[in-house]
């Protein structure tokens, strides 16, 4: 099975934000030899670091697959950009920063599904395993981990009238949504220090780089998972111009996402037998639930202009971009510090409903799509999606090519009750905007406009001025239906040596941003992968 130098213990597919976690994890025991093999680049870019550098990262080849939908017909037949992190730390280097757990009743949810183990009183001790929390240890949040969580470096007038505004609805205060209960309106946290963006590359995998028993292989693309009968025995990579492969006698772990984990197992032989004969591949295990059950939180972005100055004002000239930047050299504070959002409402869109379904993403800017210019006028969005869509997408290679972008087809607003849901989620959006102090201060609604008012027009409002938070979850998910792909351990059914540890494997998409979890799961999946090893020498 090859010489030493490519056989380890552990190989991990994927150098985001759970695989990142796990190869600290597993090769904090020196008797394990681990590989962790990322398709992009070091984490060089300077960008990377700073907190608003998505901007600059995002639709960057350099450090972004740059994914892109199919034409959507729920979204007027619109095709999205897809950013996903092609770099060391993956997304969790070129996401929005934000520090979301999700709701205690998603993880209850999880192990109702017949996922022993994942409950909440479960999952909890991993989320305060990884979190160094600056406001200190209680009995939701941690200090010891490697994670570091802060409160944001940036406050801004507009953004605590909006907060006053939404408790003045009768939406409480809430300045921990990671805390007793998510539901309420308070400031975001991020996953940053002292004005430095803090990826699990930097986090997790900068701290056990020394350990002689960790390799990691930048600029390397895995190509397809090797196979002995129906056990794992490898993976197979491209790098420099040349295929080699690379063995692991413990366990092959794919943490390549929502997108790359399900499309690595089709290309593989893993998934549904009738796509991969399309294609002649050769099934190894006839898997229908790969690539199946995929789930986003789709945004409606509304913008209003205000008579209170922004951070449109402070970004739209470049003298003004000058002071910002020396802020940021001098202090580590400013809008170079921004995550990619301010302020967060988690409420429901219905009073009958027993926990929040929808959240809101208030940034004091505005601009077309991020990674544009700011507008040249003071203005906010208020961004509002659905925590827990009903309508399912996909994941399908259209090829044997590994470099080939899959088919991503999210089908949103498929579901009717999405289609509700989102409507009387943009009332909620304009009430706020109507309510004192923060009416005081609008001038008018600039994204969608005054002109959209009856729930048909809303609806087709929603279906043009949407776009992704970034979320792609569930494409192998867990679960002990027919459609799951891995077991409660995170195991890929009909095979061996093999699982998947990233966000695909969630069952229902957690009730807000995806790192925190994914991170979590990362957590608890190295634990259970350690455990099975142990009781494997007895």
């Amino acid at each position: 099975m090859g010489d030493s130098s490519n056989r380890y213990d552990f190989v991990v597919v994927g150098a985001g934000s759970a695989g990142c976690v796990l190869a600290n994890r597993l090769s904090k025991d020196p008797a394990n030899r681990v590989l962790l093999i990322e398709a992009g680049g070091r984490d060089n870019n300077p960008w990377l670091h700073i907190p608003v550098g998505y901007f600059k990262t995002m639709h960057n080849p350099k450090t972004d697959w740059c994914y892109l939908t199919q034409p959507d017909p729920g979204i007027n037949s619109r095709q999205l950009q897809w950013p996903r992190g092609k770099v060391l730390g993956g997304s969790s280097a070129l996401n929005g920063l934000l520090y979301v757990r999700g709701q205690a009743e998603d993880y209850d949810r999880w192990e109702a599904l017949g996922n022993q183990g994942w409950s909440y009183k479960d999952v909890l001790p991993y989320f305060k395993k990884s979190e160094d929390q600056e406001r200190g240890a209680d009995d939701y949040h941690g200090v010891n981990g490697l994670q570091k969580v802060s409160d944001l470096r940036l406050r801004r007038p507009i953004a605590d009238h909006f907060i006053n505004a939404a408790i003045n609805l009768g939406i409480p205060y809430n300045p921990d949504c990671n805390g007793k209960s998510q539901e309420g309106v308070g400031y975001f946290q991020q996953t940053a220090y002292k004005g430095f963006r803090c990826s699990t590359s930097k986090s997790f995998l900068r701290p056990a780089k020394h350990r002689s028993n960790l390799d990691v292989l930048t600029d390397s693309h895995v190509t397809k998972i090797l196979f002995e009968n129906k056990t794992a025995i490898g993976v197979s990579i491209y790098k420099k111009g040349t295929e080699h492969p690379i063995y692991a006698s413990k366990e092959v772990i794919l943490s390549s996402g929502a997108i790359g984990s399900p499309q690595l197992l089709q290309l593989s032989g893993v998934g549904p037998a009738a796509l991969l004969n399309s294609l002649d591949i050769p099934v190894i295990q006839d898997l229908p639930g790969v690539g199946e059950n995929l789930q986003d939180h789709l945004q409606v972005r509304l913008v209003f202009k205000t008579s209170e100055r922004t951070l449109n004002d402070e970004l739209n000239s470049l003298m003004k971009r000058a002071l910002v930047g020396l802020e940021y050299l001098l202090k580590r504070t400013g809008p170079l510090t921004l995550a990619a959002s301010q302020v967060a409402i988690f409420t429901k869109s219905s009073p009958e409903l027993e926990r929040p379904d929808i959240q809101f993403h208030m940034q004091p800017l505005s601009a077309d799509k991020p990674g544009d210019g700011v507008h040249p006028f003071s203005a906010f969005t208020s961004s509002v999606c659905q925590l827990r869509p009903y309508s399912r997408g996909s994941i399908k290679i259209i090829s044997r090519d590994p470099f080939a972008h899959p088919i991503i087809q999210p089908c949103y607003l498929s579901d009717k009750r999405d289609q509700k849901i989102i409507v009387n989620a943009i009332k909620l959006a304009r009430r706020i905007a109507n309510t004192s102090p923060l009416s005081e201060f609008i001038l008018g609604e600039y994204v969608p406009g005054t002109n959209y008012q009856t729930d048909e027009e809303l609806l087709s409002a929603a279906r043009q001025f949407s776009q992704t938070i970034y979320h792609p979850t569930s494409t192998c998910k867990m679960g002990v239906d027919e459609m799951a792909v891995v077991n409660p351990r995170l195991q890929v059914y009909g095979v061996e040596n093999l699982r998947v540890v990233d966000a695909s494997i969630m069952p229902e998409i957690a009730s807000g941003n995806t790192n925190a979890p994914t991170i979590m799961i990362a957590e608890k999946a190295s634990d259970m992968i350690l455990e099975d090893h142990a009781h494997a020498k007895c």
